[in-house]
């Protein structure tokens, strides 16, 4: 007696339907919509697209010329820097030294810079910018330590503390003027804020001597 799971559920004839449709296809008929339906399904062309370069927008000389530059500051071709020049070498006129030389100058410990910075302002004319600059430069820092070592040293007679302060004070006033004197000569930039109003005010009052 079969059971159930015995039985083919498919058709007996199929395989003889599949392999005779297989043999002779029936071609599909074309997709309409159902009746009374607003949609449509998309066609795509069957020959080249129609539209040709001249139904493509084009820009009359009107609009390009809307677009053209109307005017106003014209940006500058990109000019390079200037070559530094060294000058430190060129010789001074009325002196006749080279620059490196009158610039550090001033800055030599003890009264050499004090007299150099006193005599270069009283010699070099206004047009020596930056030698002027250096000498009153100079000069007024030689005077601000002076200054300051004649106050200890009136002091040191009373305590022995300011007498050891007047002479740290010298020493590292020492270091500081032949630091100057390197740098200047180097021609590296040198400014000392303590004393810029009193540089400012010897470089305008002590003016070269006319000859």
């Amino acid at each position: 007696m079969p059971k159930k799971f015995d039985t083919n559920p498919l058709d007996p004839e199929f395989p003889e339907k599949a392999k005779s449709a297989a043999a002779n296809p029936v071609p599909a008929s074309p997709y309409t919509s159902p009746s009374g339906s607003p949609y449509r399904t998309a066609e795509f062309p069957t020959t080249p697209s129609s539209v040709t370069e001249d139904e493509t927008r084009r820009f009359e000389g009107a609009h390009l010329n809307s677009y053209a530059f109307q005017g106003g500051p014209v940006a500058q071709a990109y000019q390079p820097p200037a070559a530094f020049v060294d000058t430190r070498d060129r010789k001074v006129a009325k002196v006749g030294l080279p620059e490196k030389w009158l610039i550090a100058l001033p800055y030599v410990p003890f009264w050499i810079g004090l007299v150099a910075g006193l005599i270069l302002l009283l010699v070099v004319p206004k047009e020596e910018t930056k030698v002027r600059f250096h000498a009153a430069q100079g000069l007024a820092a030689h005077l601000g330590v002076l200054i300051v070592t004649t106050i200890l040293g009136i002091v040191g007679n009373v305590s022995n503390l300011a007498e050891i302060g007047s002479l740290i004070f010298g020493i590292l006033a020492t270091v500081m003027f032949v630091v100057f004197a390197i740098k200047a000569w180097q021609g590296k930039p040198i400014l000392i804020g303590t004393v810029e109003d009193l540089t400012n005010w010897l470089e305008e009052k002590i003016g070269p001597i006319k000859s």
